[in-house]
């Protein structure tokens, strides 16, 4: 059994979450662990809200309110919108506890001392009218290397190069559009150069190893080839303190501590099951696994900053440190990013209306379909685009015709002719090969899910979910009405039953809800899948409450066939998956403004 350490990206809390969002972090990360829990790995699945830096304080003052206010807010809504998706989260925390602030600053301590910082002056972008810093991320302007006009201040997406912001030509807040003012101030530098060997070494150890995508090993060595020091603290009151500079209005920059809230959320999670050195058998064990899941737009936070972060408290390097009292940690195993997510063809812009949100979609649709079409079409290994129409192609014509209608005609069969799982007689060669082959794609799509792989996947188990189909048209059991037929009709309805719950467990990783459900149909215990559930907590330290995910997944069953039971009771069914009316595509695109 390994140790698997799923490391899922922090949602920002400037606002609720979009599906654009969850495509990238939330259902590829689920369908992972919960596959691997099948698998029988002993999986550790953290994240929670990020919530320090500008964007706060910007959103905070535009909604009246406080920073930890709006942070709270926000905080709330992202739980229970994850937790309504199913996201299986061991602990989904936040990056405001008293637990988060201890380890951030102890990994600036240790790698302060260790010698790869640095103490520079330089330029900070601020904004004339409100005095505050912006960060880099709010400043676009033209990239003075490939010439694309969006660049932003930390790196540019054209031609992927790391940027400051003085680097920009014409820069201008994408707050309000104005010219930021840049002065002189002091700063913390991560020495990225002393750490490039390592660094290169560590990439091209993994680049040997051909399971990472593609997109993501060329990128991160990419980005090595122009690597310089990178300001790691920001002129800001709300954040983190920084160790030694207590008394002035600086703070740690968000993407410095907001990485070490894996680390961090793994400790708060051993203390929280009362087993404080537990988060260890995951970080500090070199046969541990992790593999880190986002949007492609923080690769180099995952493959570069949060590396480099590990090394340099490790005291691996040119500087002879040593790892702090957490240490040694271990670096990533995978680095698994998709691409961007549009929505009928635009980019996602809550201001422009181009937005759907999670809560607000799951308030309308089923959840399953949800994820089934994240699954199915979301941008995985390269872009993609939701529309409303694909989104009811999808759900009408795969999961509720093919894999729904399967399961709903399977039972009322059932329900009909013998109420119970019937016993059967000898099997036919037709029967034997069905069940041969659905049992044989465990090995292969239990090997794509592990290589994140997961459209292949899903399209395998739907390959499958045709061969049943199609063999239910083939034997014909709704005409199998003679008392002499009666043997064969057992036979039949028995096969199909066995393999509606085989590929059930198949599907459980890609859709938890109604596998549960169809689970329970066919006489389990409707808990093929365990769900998250939220819990209210005190903090670790002095700080206030706050609702955490969590869950029970001891009982995750194995990736393997799951026998009926004969003389399990079946009632007649009601349909697992609703049917979409195709005027929602009208309704949906309207309810954006017209865009579509």
């Amino acid at each position: 059994m390994t140790k698997i350490l799923s490391a899922v990206a922090w949602p920002y809390a400037n606002g609720p979450r979009h599906i654009g969002h969850v495509a990238g972090f939330g259902v590829p990360s689920d369908i992972f662990s919960r596959y691997m829990r099948m698998a029988g790995h002993d999986v550790l699945m953290v994240s929670g809200t990020d919530e320090h830096g500008t964007p706060i304080l910007v959103a905070a003052d535009a909604a009246g309110v406080t920073p930890r206010e709006l942070a709270d807010r926000n905080n709330r809504i992202i739980v229970e919108d994850l937790t309504r998706l199913g996201l299986a989260y061991d602990l989904f925390t936040r990056t405001t506890t008293t637990n988060h602030y201890a380890v951030a600053q102890e990994m600036f301590r240790t790698v302060r001392d260790n010698g790869y910082l640095l103490e520079r002056t330089t330029l900070s972008a601020i904004s004339p009218s409100t005095g505050r810093t912006l960060p880099d991320r709010y400043i676009e302007g033209t990239c003075p290397i490939c010439g694309y006009d969006s660049a932003r201040g930390d790196q540019c997406d054209t031609c992927g190069n790391q940027l400051d912001p003085t680097d920009l030509v014409n820069p201008r807040s994408r707050i309000n559009g104005e010219t930021p003012d840049f002065v002189e101030t002091t700063h913390w530098f991560l020495d990225l150069p002393a750490l490039a060997d390592e660094l290169g070494e560590w990439l091209e150890g993994r680049a040997a190893t051909g399971t990472w995508r593609p997109n993501v090993i060329k990128f991160s060595q990419h980005i090595l080839e122009e690597i310089k020091p990178r300001a790691i603290t920001r002129d800001i009151d709300w954040g983190i303190p920084i160790p030694g500079w207590e008394d002035q209005p600086k703070r740690l920059y968000v993407w410095f501590d907001a990485v070490i809230g894996y680390l961090s959320a793994s400790i708060e999670w051993a203390h929280r099951i009362g087993d404080p050195d537990a988060w260890r058998r995951w970080w500090n064990d070199p046969e541990a696994r992790s593999y880190y899941f986002m949007g492609k737009d923080n690769i180099v936070f995952h493959s570069q900053i949060w590396p480099a972060e590990l090394l340099a408290y490790n005291g691996v390097g040119p500087h002879d440190g040593t790892a702090g009292v957490l240490g040694p940690l271990n670096l990533p195993t995978e680095v698994v990013s998709s691409e961007f997510m549009t929505m009928e063809g635009a980019k996602f812009s809550s201001s422009r209306g181009v937005v759907i949100y999670i809560g607000d979609m799951l308030s309308r649709y089923q959840v399953d379909a949800v994820r089934y079409f994240i699954a199915a079409a979301g941008p995985e290994n390269q872009d993609s685009d939701f529309t409303w129409s694909e989104f009811v192609r999808r759900t009408n014509g795969e999961l509720v015709a093919a894999w729904g209608n399967l399961v709903n005609r399977t039972a009322a069969m059932i329900a009909k002719n013998f109420g119970e799982v019937p016993t059967p007689g000898p099997l036919a060669p037709e029967d034997e090969a069905l069940l041969g082959a659905i049992e044989a794609a465990y090995s292969t799509v239990g090997t794509l899910i592990e290589a994140q792989r997961f459209k292949a996947g899903l399209a395998e188990v739907m390959r499958l979910v045709g061969e049943a189909n199609k063999y239910v048209a083939d034997t014909e059991p709704f005409k199998m009405k003679a008392p002499e037929q009666r043997e064969r009709l057992a036979t039949v309805l028995h096969t199909l039953a066995q393999a509606v719950s085989n590929l059930n467990v198949m599907f459980a990783p890609y859709l938890p809800h109604s596998a549960n459900a169809i689970d329970a149909l066919f006489g389990g215990d409707g808990a093929l899948a365990p769900l998250p559930r939220i819990e209210q907590v005190e903090d670790l330290g002095d700080g206030p409450a706050y609702p955490v995910i969590t869950g029970e997944y001891s009982t995750t069953p194995p990736w393997a066939p799951r026998p009926v039971v004969v003389g399990t009771p079946v009632a007649k069914p009601t349909p697992v998956f609703t049917k979409l009316d195709e005027a929602i595509v009208e309704e949906e695109i309207e309810r954006m403004g017209g865009r579509g």
